[in-house]
């Protein structure tokens, strides 16, 4: 067991985070080029502040008219979104290991904060799974890969908040956080998760457009 541990949060974390990185450089760049060929004049049209209006204006909770009709929906996905990025990076024990190996550390969240907010998006990812059960229109659009992704999302604050706790089974648990974390890094520059990436691209590519162009809003 600690010969395993050993290996996926040593070899493994490198291999995965050099993976993200590149993956993520080389969608960012494809996907650059492909729309320069299919709109020679895309970039040119690109407003910053219309860009930044729009960003900033739909990372605003109920900002928009879409939020505002989707109550419900905006407040779990704003819970979720900040709890899923605010867990792993202020997370007392994710500090603590990255101290000990670049002597680098910073403000981190109180475990029973943390605790909830870990709740919050596995209790999230069940309400996205009911969503595209339940819902005809989602249901429509569903994929295999969706849940999988899904899965995907809500597996490292399952064995997280099961090894924390030291539930029966939490060595295995802390190994199978360590492994669902690098392949979540890693699916993020090729499945749907690449959204993560390229919504400042699309905000900006729509605020401009709306803003520059049209001279109307895109919310």
């Amino acid at each position: 067991m600690h010969a395993i541990y050993e290996i996926v949060s040593g070899p493994m974390v490198w291999l995965a985070a050099i993976i993200f990185i590149l993956g993520s450089l080389y969608r960012l760049i494809f996907m650059g080029r492909l729309a320069a060929k299919k709109d020679p004049m895309v970039f040119s049209y690109l407003s910053v502040y219309y860009s930044l209006r729009s960003i900033f204006h739909w990372i605003i909770p109920f900002a928009s008219v879409n939020m505002r009709k989707h109550p419900i929906m905006t407040v779990v996905a704003f819970a979720f979104h900040i709890c899923l990025f605010a867990v792993p990076i202020f997370l007392c024990a994710h500090i603590i290991l990255i101290n000990e190996a670049w002597q680098v550390k910073w403000w981190y969240l109180p475990n029973p904060i943390a605790d909830v907010m870990t709740l919050i998006v596995i209790g999230a990812c069940i309400f996205f799974l009911g969503r595209r059960l339940l819902l005809r229109e989602v249901r429509y659009l569903t994929t295999f890969s969706d849940f999988l992704i899904l899965a995907g999302v809500a597996a490292p604050f399952v064995t997280g908040f099961w090894s924390y706790h030291q539930y029966p089974g939490h060595e295995t648990a802390a190994i199978l956080h360590i492994i669902s974390g690098e392949i979540i890094l890693v699916m993020i520059p090729f499945t749907r998760l690449s959204h993560m990436l390229f919504f400042p691209f699309l905000r900006g590519y729509a605020g401009s457009e709306f803003g520059a162009v049209r001279n109307a809003v895109d919310w």
